[in-house]
């Protein structure tokens, strides 16, 4: 509400809109940021957008429509020399093959959790100093009618940005879009975020799940999770 609005009124939502804000440039040296520039120009990608320069905040990624979009994820986020965070069952954390995938940024989750993922993953907001997650909205690689609203709820509960990132396959570019914070109006913060993806293809272009959540036309979602 503002100052001088009467008594009882409420100002509706704003509209959705790019943050005002620094980005982090890739780093010219390190071994990893070389690594990751050479499969990423072996993979014929372009890296476009820099990543916000935010402690925190939750990373949409897509379109995800091939098991490989989990590597030019790791690629990018090397390129960039920033430190991700992405979600696996708990079942798949054990063993030394669970160490390796704690080691490049899974968080074991249990998707039973009496508070669902998007409560632990908000206790995980408040507890660490920075910490970026990424979370692929299409929520499977084949198509579907809706996106999973977990990375929306997450984000208002947490009171962290989103960041849209893209990886298309049509044009070979891979990187950061838009950074927003949720006003609440569903409806008007996906529209920003169909008009970031009205173009971009995945690897195989009919699994791409379009842009929009339940909550959009009125339905429940899935208990908000991730």
């Amino acid at each position: 509400m503002s100052p001088d609005a009467p008594p009882g009124s409420e100002s509706a939502p704003s509209p959705p809109r790019d943050l005002i804000i620094s980005r982090r440039p890739a780093p010219t040296r390190g071994l990893r940021h070389h690594i990751a520039g050479f499969f990423l120009r072996l993979g014929g990608w372009t890296p476009t957008g820099d990543p916000p320069a935010l402690d925190k905040y939750i990373i949409v990624a897509a379109p995800h429509t091939w098991w490989w979009d989990g590597f030019w994820m790791m690629a990018f986020a090397w390129w960039w020399g920033i430190q991700i965070k992405w979600l696996v069952k708990s079942s798949a954390a054990w063993g030394p093959f669970g160490w390796f995938l704690r080691t490049v940024g899974a968080i074991p989750v249990n998707r039973s959790a009496p508070q669902g993922l998007v409560g632990v993953l908000c206790r995980e907001f408040a507890a660490q100093s920075a910490l970026i997650v990424s979370i692929p909205a299409e929520g499977t690689r084949a198509r579907r009618p809706y996106w999973k609203s977990g990375f929306y709820h997450l984000a208002r509960q947490a009171k962290v940005p989103i960041c849209l990132s893209l990886l298309d396959y049509g044009s070979g570019r891979g990187g950061f879009g838009p950074c927003f914070v949720p006003t609440g109006d569903v409806r008007a913060d996906m529209d920003l975020v169909r008009e970031f993806y009205r173009e971009a293809k995945g690897k195989i272009p009919d699994r791409f799940t379009p842009p929009k959540l339940k909550e959009e036309d009125g339905l429940e979602s899935s208990g908000g999770d991730p």
